[in-house]
Formats: C-alpha cells, sequence, structure tokens
C-alpha cells in the first residue's frame, strides 16, 4: 500500500494522523508516551488493533525516557506512570489493554536486566507487535474471504482496514483477501457519524487499492438490503466479549439488526486480542462517551444551535445472535460462542 498507519522509525513513532483524512497525508512524529497517549485520545490513531500497537510503542517510549534518568528507581517509576497513563486513554478498545498487559510481562521477565536493556528489548517488542498484527490481519483475512462470493456487495461500517491496524485490516481484509482471490466485489462503505470514518477513512483506503466503492449515509443501509443491493456485511469490532457479544462503533448494531431483517449474513471480523474472555457479555464491556463537539461540530464548524444538548457514547454492543460468524486468524467461530471461541483459542495454544 501506499501509506502506512504507525511505525516505529529511529526512536521515534511516526503516525500517519487520520484527523487529516482524506483532504492531506500528514505524519507526525512523537518522542515520549505522553505524546503517543494524547494521540491515541484525540483520534489522531485509532481503531482497536492500531491502538493496540500505539499502545505498545508508547511503553517503549516511556523505557528509553525512562533508561536515561539516574536510577533503576527512576526508570520504574516512570514505567509505572506510563502504564496508568496509557491505560486511560481508550476504555473500550481492548488491544490496548492487551498490548499494555503484553509489554508489562516482558518487564518483569528481565528481572535484574539494567534500564537500557529492558529498554531494548520494549522497543524490538513495540515492532514484533506491528509486524504480528500484519501477519495476524492476512490470515483472518483469507479466512474470512472464503465467506464471500464473487460477484458480492459487501457492506462495511466505520473503518476496520489498515488504518485501524498496523496494516492491512480486519473487516477490509477480508474484502482485500477476496480480491486477491480473483473475486470481483463491490464494497458499500457508510459515512459513519459522528467521526466519518467510513467517509473519510474506508473510501478513502479502498480507492487507493482501486477497489470498487459507493458510499452511502448511515440511514441508507436498510433500504438497501431491502432492495436486494447488499448480499453481505463485513464490520470489525473493538471488543468481543466471551460469549460473542461485540462492541464496535456506534451504528454497528443498527446495520446488524437491519440484516437480520433481510435476512443479509452479518460477520465480524477481529484477532484474538480483540477477544475479551474475562468479559462475559456484552453487558459488561464499558462504553466509551466522548467529547459532544464531534457531534456538534462537522470539521471545526457548529451544526446545531449553542448549548444543545448531547449524548454521545462512541460504541454500541451487537449481541452474538446477530452475528453468523466471527473470523480471526485461528479459524472462524460460526456462530460466535463461548464453546467456539473457546475451540479457537484453544487451536492457538493459548
Amino acid at each position: 500500500m501506499g501509506f502506512f498507519t504507525i511505525e516505529w522509525r529511529d526512536g521515534k513513532v511516526l503516525m500517519i494522523d487520520q484527523r487529516r483524512l482524506p483532504v492531506e497525508e500528514i505524519y507526525n512524529e512523537y518522542t515520549s508516551y505522553e505524546e503517543v497517549a494524547e494521540a491515541i485520545e484525540v483520534m489522531v490513531i485509532r481503531g482497536a488493533p492500531a491502538i493496540g500497537v500505539a499502545a505498545a510503542m508508547g511503553v517503549a517510549l516511556a523505557a528509553r525516557e525512562g533508561a536515561a534518568k539516574d536510577s533503576e528507581a527512576d526508570f520504574k517509576g516512570t514505567m509505572e506512570t506510563a502504564y496508568a497513563r496509557l491505560l486511560r486513554t481508550r476504555p473500550t478498545a481492548v488491544n490496548l489493554f492487551w498490548a499494555i498487559d503484553r509489554m508489562k510481562k516482558l518487564e518483569k521477565s528481565m528481572n535484574g536486566a539494567s534500564p537500557r536493556e529492558i529498554a531494548e528489548a520494549m522497543e524490538k517488542e513495540s515492532i514484533l507487535v506491528l509486524k504480528e498484527d500484519v501477519e495476524i490481519n492476512r490470515k483472518m483475512g483469507f479466512k474470512g474471504a472464503e465467506y464471500i462470493d464473487d460477484g458480492d456487495v459487501v457492506l462495511t461500517h466505520c473503518n476496520a482496514g489498515a488504518l485501524a491496524t498496523g496494516g492491512y485490516g480486519t473487516a477490509l481484509g477480508v474484502i482485500r483477501a477476496a480480491v486477491e482471490q480473483g473475486k470481483k466485489i463491490q464494497v458499500v462503505a457508510d459515512e459513519t457519524r459522528p467521526f466519518l470514518q467510513g467517509a473519510r477513512l474506508t473510501v478513502w483506503e479502498l480507492m487507493k487499492d482501486d477497489i470498487p466503492v459507493t458510499l452511502i449515509t448511515d440511514n441508507m443501509a436498510g433500504h438497501l438490503m431491502k432492495m436486494g443491493r447488499i448480499n453481505k456485511v463485513v464490520t470489525g469490532a473493538d471488543r468481543v466479549a466471551h460469549n460473542g457479544d461485540a462492541a464496535n462503533k456506534i451504528g454497528t448494531y443498527s446495520v446488524a439488526v437491519l440484516a437480520n431483517r433481510h435476512e443479509v449474513p452479518f460477520f465480524i471480523a477481529a484477532p484474538l486480542s480483540t477477544v475479551d474472555r474475562d468479559t462475559p457479555t456484552g453487558d459488561q464491556i464499558p462504553i466509551e462517551e466522548r467529547t459532544p463537539t464531534e457531534i456538534t461540530h462537522v470539521l471545526g464548524t457548529r451544526i446545531v444551535p449553542e448549548g444543545t444538548k448531547v449524548f454521545h457514547p462512541a460504541f454500541d454492543v451487537t449481541p452474538a445472535e446477530l452475528i453468523k460468524a466471527l473470523f480471526t486468524e485461528a479459524g472462524v467461530a460460526e456462530p460466535p460462542s463461548v464453546k467456539n471461541i473457546d475451540a479457537l483459542f484453544q487451536k492457538a495454544g493459548r
């Protein structure tokens, strides 16, 4: 692809600024964990797998900062502060917690090593997290592509592409894999209010790859399904509960209900790192509420009367019963359930 989402380069973290797309393709440099935390919060980078990679690299930057201090105590203090700061950034995306836990375990395993040795190991580990994510997405994509037929029109919600991951994508990874298999498919991307990830990001990605895509407003999906103009729905997820309930960008639940009403198969593509077996059902998934200005303003311009009351949950939960299958790198849970999800983890040796 002609772009990248996140990269470690010469002791710095580079991220494409997704707030500026599609008008400007700008890459920002970050040299501290605080800068990375802020980038996650303001959605310079977004999408559960990409947030996980960013968190790992933020920890690696913290380790570099701590290793430059005078004592081992200062190093440990810096690390604890960094872990706590990064954990506060986005509560719904479980990959954030997964990545930080992975880095914590690495630090603990190096008991007795010098801060500089730990910092070097953390840098390598964060780069490995990125590399593994791309490989996982490709595996998941080709497993999911088996469910996509030649000639399908596939609806997707939000952006679950390379921009939401280390590369290749989850839901868009399925679409990319189907295209690589020679299937002639078309994509319908809904705009995904209020942050317009579908309009700004998904369409931009697919046009970069010359994959046919049509943009619709969020409230058009049911009409197109009723007309028979959508064959499949594939989305990503920010957290999948043990029973298969899935949290994704707000509006996903509505799309799933419409798909069920019109007998259109609804799929979710998410790596095992997005599956949270410590969360029994979707009822326990924390739902982030974001700033009202994301609804009251579009591209910096206020579009509602001043003082308008706003409710802005960033995610909703789709019950497992509405999901035909969950695509992962270890295989497919069809349908998503505790039994089928546990089987995937067992297959992956976890």
